[in-house]
C-alpha cells in the first residue's frame, strides 16, 4: 500500500500537515491557477532554467514548480540529517581508503574489481593527500520515503552534484506567492546555505595557502545545462565565477586574471568533470580545463572541491556496499537503509534478475538522470526482451532493485490536488571542521499519474521542502492529540 505523506495510509491529516490541509480546503482551484502562472513567470524573470540537448529545438526549460509543500516533522528531519551524517563521513573515509592504504580491500568487505574497473578512479590520485581527509565536501544523497518511519537512500552523487539553487529559490519563490502561509507556520530556513557553503569551503584551504583563502567557482561555461545554478551560487557566495581560460597555473600556484592582473586562487568550487580539468594530466583534448591545475593540486597549491577522484563513492555498484563501508569505518549500525539491491555481476543475482525483469528496475551502474534503465513494470514486453540481452552481453554494468512503493504528496495537477511520487535530494556540506546540512533539500516530483520517474530531463517537477521547527512539531502533535481525545479515541 502506497503511504501518502499527508493523509497517511488513512483518511486522517497526519499532524504535520495540519496547516496545508487547511490551507488547501479553503483554497480555490482558479486562485491556485493563477499563483502557477506567477511562479512561471517568476522562475522566466529569475532565469532558473535547465538545458535539454537532446530533443531538438530550444534547448533551455523551465522545470516545473508545483506549489504545494511537501513536509517533514522536526523528528523525521534528525532521523534523516543524522543518518545523512554518517552516510557521509564514511564515503569520504572509503575514498580515502581507496587512494590510500585500502584497508577495506584488503578485509575483503569490498571486491578490488569494483575499483579497479571504475571509470571514476583516478590512479593519479593515489597517495595524494587532500586537506582534512574530505574528498566530498558536496554531496548530493537521493533518498525515498515508503512508509512513516521507513526512509531509503537511493543514490548517493558524491561528484558535481547539482539542484541546490533549485532548493533555495523554490523557496524564494514560495515566500513571495503565499507569505501569509509562512507567517502562520514555524519553518526553518534554508537561505543560508551559502554561508555554509562558503564556510565549508574556507575550511579546506590548502597547506600553503599563505593567508585567507580566495575562493572561486569554475563553470564550464554558459551552455552547461546547470549554469545558471553556477552563477547563482557564485554570486550568493560573493565569490567570483571563472572558467579555465580565465585561470592560469605559474610555477605550481592557480591565478586569476583580473583587470589588476594576476591573482591568486586557493580553493576551487569546480563543477567541471575529472577528465576535462586539466589537459595536461588528464583528457588532452580539453578545452574546459586549465593546464597545470593538478600538478598545483597535488603540490598542495589548491584545493579542489569535490576533489578529483571522487566519484569512486557514486557508482551504483559501490552504492550496494555503503552499509559495510558504515560497519567498517565507523563501527557504527548504519542508521539509514539502502534500497535492496541485487548485483547483476553475481551470478545468483543475475539469474533472479534475468527470472523477474518485468517486476524489477534495472539501472545501469554509471547511468544518471533515469537513463539507462528499465522500470520492469511499466516496460513493453520488447523493452524487456531488449534488455535482457544487454544483461547477459555485460551484467557487470547493472545493478537491479525493486520496485518501491514510493511515498506520494499532494500535488497541484491539471484536475486539481492529487497525489504524486515524489523523491528528496539533501545536500550535506563536509569541511575539515564539521559536517553541515541545511534542514530540506530538492524535493521532485514525478507529474504523471502513476510515474516514478522525477528527473526534470524526463517531465519530473520540484516542491519547496518544508522542515517544521521542533516547536511546530509539538505544536501540532499536542493539537493532534486533543482532537482525538475530544474524539473519544
Amino acid at each position: 500500500m502506497i503511504f501518502d505523506e499527508m493523509r497517511g495510509r488513512g483518511a486522517d491529516c497526519r499532524p504535520a500537515y495540519k496547516l496545508i490541509q487547511q490551507w488547501l480546503d479553503r483554497t480555490p482551484p482558479d486562485f491556485m491557477r493563477r499563483k502557477e502562472l506567477e511562479a512561471e513567470a517568476l522562475f522566466r524573470k529569475i532565469g532558473i532554467t535547465f538545458a535539454v540537448y537532446t530533443e531538438g529545438g530550444d534547448p533551455e526549460r523551465l522545470i516545473p514548480f508545483d506549489l504545494i509543500p511537501r513536509v517533514l516533522d522536526a523528528a523525521e528531519w534528525d532521523l534523516l540529517a543524522s543518518g545523512l551524517e554518517q552516510r557521509v563521513k564514511a564515503l569520504n573515509r572509503f575514498v580515502a581508503d581507496v587512494y590510500g592504504a585500502r584497508e577495506i580491500i584488503r578485509a575483503g568487505t569490498v571486491p578490488e574489481r569494483l575499483i579497479q574497473n571504475n571509470d571514476a578512479f583516478e590512479q593519479q590520485m593515489v597517495g595524494v593527500e587532500v586537506p582534512g581527509g574530505v574528498y566530498t565536501h558536496i554531496a548530493g544523497i537521493d533518498m525515498v520515503r515508503v512508509g512513516p518511519e521507513e526512509f531509503y537512500v537511493l543514490e548517493d552523487n558524491g561528484r558535481t552534484p547539482s539542484g541546490v539553487s533549485y532548493m533555495l529559490e523554490n523557496r524564494e519563490v514560495m515566500m513571495r506567492l503565499f507569505p501569509d502561509l509562512f507567517a502562520r507556520q514555524a519553518i526553518q530556513p534554508v537561505s543560508h546555505y551559502p554561508e555554509e557553503l562558503m564556510a565549508t569551503l574556507t575550511s579546506v584551504a590548502p597547506p600553503n595557502c599563505p593567508g585567507e583563502p580566495v575562493i572561486a567557482l569554475l563553470t564550464p561555461g554558459f551552455y552547461n545545462s546547470a549554469y545558471y545554478e553556477h552563477s547563482f551560487l557564485a554570486d550568493e557566495m560573493g565569490i567570483e565565477l571563472v572558467e579555465g581560460q580565465d585561470l592560469v597555473v605559474e610555477n605550481g600556484i592557480v591565478h586569476m586574471r583580473t583587470t589588476q592582473g594576476l591573482k591568486r586562487v586557493d580553493v576551487i568550487y569546480r563543477r567541471i568533470d575529472d577528465a576535462f580539468l586539466d589537459p595536461l594530466a588528464f583528457n588532452p583534448d580539453s578545452a574546459l580545463g586549465v593546464p597545470g591545475l593538478f600538478d598545483a593540486y597535488k603540490r598542495g597549491n589548491v584545493t579542489l572541491a569535490n576533489a578529483v577522484g571522487a566519484g569512486v563513492c557514486d557508482d551504483k555498484a559501490i552504492y550496494t556496499y555503503v552499509p559495510e563501508m558504515i560497519r567498517f569505518y565507523l563501527g557504527e549500525k548504519p542508521i539509514l537503509n539502502n534500497v535492496p539491491t541485487w548485483r547483476c555481476a553475481e551470478a545468483d543475482d543475475l539469474a533472479y534478475v534475468l527470472e523477474h525483469l518485468d517486476e524489477l528496475v534495472v539501472k545501469a551502474v554509471h547511468g544518471s538522470g533515469g537513463y539507462g534503465m528499465l522500470v520492469g513494470p511499466h516496460a513493453a514486453k520488447a523493452d524487456i526482451e531488449a534488455f535482457r540481452e544487454k544483461l547477459k552481453a555485460r551484467p557487470f554494468d547493472y545493478i537491479a532493485q525493486p520496485t518501491l512503493a514510493l511515498s506520494t504528496c499532494p500535488t497541484f495537477v491539471e484536475s486539481g490536488v492529487a497525489p504524486r511520487h515524489v523523491d528528496l535530494r539533501p545536500f550535506v556540506l563536509s569541511g575539515a571542521d564539521e559536517v553541515r546540512i541545511v534542514p530540506g533539500g530538492l524535493t521532485r516530483v514525478a507529474l504523471k499519474d502513476g510515474s516514478l520517474v522525477v528527473n526534470s530531463s524526463q517531465g519530473g517537477g520540484t516542491k519547496d521542502t518544508w522542515v517544521l521547527a521542533p516547536e511546530a512539531t509539538r505544536r501540532f502533535a499536542a493539537a493532534g492529540q486533543t482532537q482525538s481525545q475530544s474524539m473519544g479515541v
